[in-house]
């Protein structure tokens, strides 16, 4: 990413990234109520190259319907994402039918929802469901559950509203990577390949934490992966947490670095809060295209010191409080979400988007994002957001402030 250290000396030199720690209370919001972008852009935004990815179809689709939700007498089940949400989810980023579920985990109690349980499950594939009682259930995971990439195509892991995984504060909760020979080579091609697709739904993911594991460049400190297809569906993430410095390591909630055909990542319906990480203390992200739909980010903070590259006697990072994307060719869009009170020490309180050929696009779309104070950097216009790419964002019926 050496062009945006080249950008941010020329921000600092011609006050075109303003540093705005202290300002964010004072600025006027930035609303758009009709097809448009916002405000005034990033430097690297009179540029326009053309040719930027749409956000393609592919995962599999939905079953007919909606994986089965418990009773309201038998416990407390999970409330995630933003009810006013209103954006439509498209088929394939839907909830994955379990009516039918190839293995269960648990046999109807609390101690029958085990650590190995859930880590053979993952490993065997098919669809997972959970069998813990009629209580909510937190099954502390004593090892990382990994996908096989042999087993599937598609791996549906589904809580029913019920189960929380949680890493303990102690490890990374689940982790998929097809280019990683210790879960087996399937392909080729590792890099872009259309399986494993996982589908991740009703569960609650907390307390995950990958610090001091450089996997493939290291964070994703609830869930890692790299390549085949992986999309959350009515979830929370709580408290997670990666490494508190470096560059461009990131994703205290999730971390994905390739997905097949550049498709993008869905997220839907879910809520990410609490997250810590060096930066993207929510979501994060190296070429990769995502599409966020009624879900809410909220109170994470992108700790780290010195952007990127990293300032000379610094560590780096701080970037992307909520979310972080760099790379190439990628896509972000963003709908009936509500992004807020996250913080970045660097640049992008809300989001960081950096497209370093200059093809990336972002959308935000009846949304709100406030309260997300960058202490160092941000687009002149778009309160929250670092943003370099193709053109301006386009920000339909949405409020920045």
């Amino acid at each position: 990413m050496k062009s945006v250290v080249t950008l941010l000396v020329l921000g600092v030199a011609t006050a075109t990234l303003p540093a705005c720690g202290g300002q964010a209370s004072g600025r006027q919001p930035v609303t758009v109520s009709a097809t448009g972008t916002a405000g005034a852009t990033a430097p690297a935004a009179a540029a326009q190259p053309t040719g930027a990815p749409g956000a393609r179809s592919g995962l599999g689709g939905p079953g007919k319907s909606a994986s089965p939700k418990p009773s309201p007498s038998s416990g407390t089940v999970l409330k995630a994402g933003n009810p006013n949400g209103r954006a439509t989810v498209p088929a394939e980023a839907r909830a994955v039918d379990t009516s039918r579920p190839t293995r269960t985990i648990g046999t109807g109690t609390p101690a029958s929802c085990t650590s190995d349980a859930v880590v053979k499950a993952v490993a065997a594939g098919g669809i997972i469901t959970f069998d813990c009682g009629p209580a909510p259930v937190t099954i502390r995971m004593k090892a990382t559950a990994k996908v096989r990439n042999a087993n599937g195509p598609k791996i549906v892991l589904d809580g029913g509203g019920k189960v929380t995984l949680s890493g303990g504060g102690d490890r990374r909760i689940l982790y998929m990577n097809t280019c990683d020979g210790a879960q087996g080579w399937t392909t080729s091609h590792c890099q872009n390949q259309d399986h494993p697709q996982l589908t991740l739904q009703n569960l609650t993911f907390a307390d995950g934490n990958s610090t001091g594991d450089r996997t493939e460049g290291g964070g994703g400190g609830a869930i890692f992966v790299r390549g085949g297809r992986v999309k959350v569906v009515n979830s929370r993430f709580v408290d997670n947490r990666c490494d508190r410095t470096g560059p461009d390591l990131g994703g205290a909630a999730l971390r994905v670095l390739s997905q097949y055909d550049n498709k993008p990542v869905y997220v839907v319906n879910s809520t990410f809060t609490g997250g810590v990480c060096a930066n993207g203390a929510a979501l994060s992200s190296i070429g990769v295209s995502w599409v966020v739909l009624n879900s809410v980010l909220s109170g994470n903070r992108a700790v780290g010191d010195g952007a990127n590259p990293a300032r000379a006697g610094t560590p780096g990072g701080g970037s992307g409080g909520a979310i972080y994307c760099d790379g190439n060719e990628f896509t972000v869009r963003i709908a009936g979400t509500i992004v807020e009170n996250n913080h970045a020490n660097e640049g992008g309180g809300a989001i960081f988007f950096v497209s370093n050929n200059r093809t990336g696009t972002m959308k935000i779309e009846n949304s709100n994002l406030r309260r997300n104070p960058s202490d160092a950097f941000e687009t002149r216009g778009l309160p929250g957001i670092f943003f370099l790419g193709a053109r301006p964002p386009a920000i339909t019926g949405s409020k920045l402030t």
